[in-house]
């Protein structure tokens, strides 16, 4: 299930129990677009878009500094980090190996 961040207040909601995958991007980014499509595909995985455009302190506070950056966060705490464009086993090897 894909979810768009609306406000920062709303980031600690969705990270803090579970499993969510976030994913920094921006609108403007052609890499970023392309792992939009790969991540609806992942019906399986929570996934919680956030545009760094929008949100830049969210992005700085986890030292994004590439899009697309996706970070896994289980039960409120980060877990792991991937940085450019990821196929979708990539992606899934990165979630099920936690």
């Amino acid at each position: 299930m894909i979810k768009h961040l609306k406000n920062e207040e709303e980031f600690e909601n969705h990270v803090k129990s579970g499993v969510t995958l976030v994913d920094f991007y921006a609108d403007w980014c052609g890499p970023c677009r392309r792992m939009g499509e790969v991540l609806e595909d992942l019906d399986e995985i929570n996934v919680l878009k956030i545009n760094t455009d929008e949100f830049p302190k969210i992005a700085t506070s986890f030292g994004v500094m590439s899009i697309p950056t996706l970070i896994l966060f289980i039960d409120g705490a980060e877990y792991g980090k991937l940085i450019g464009l990821q196929s979708k086993d990539d992606i899934l090897d990165f979630v099920n190996k936690r």
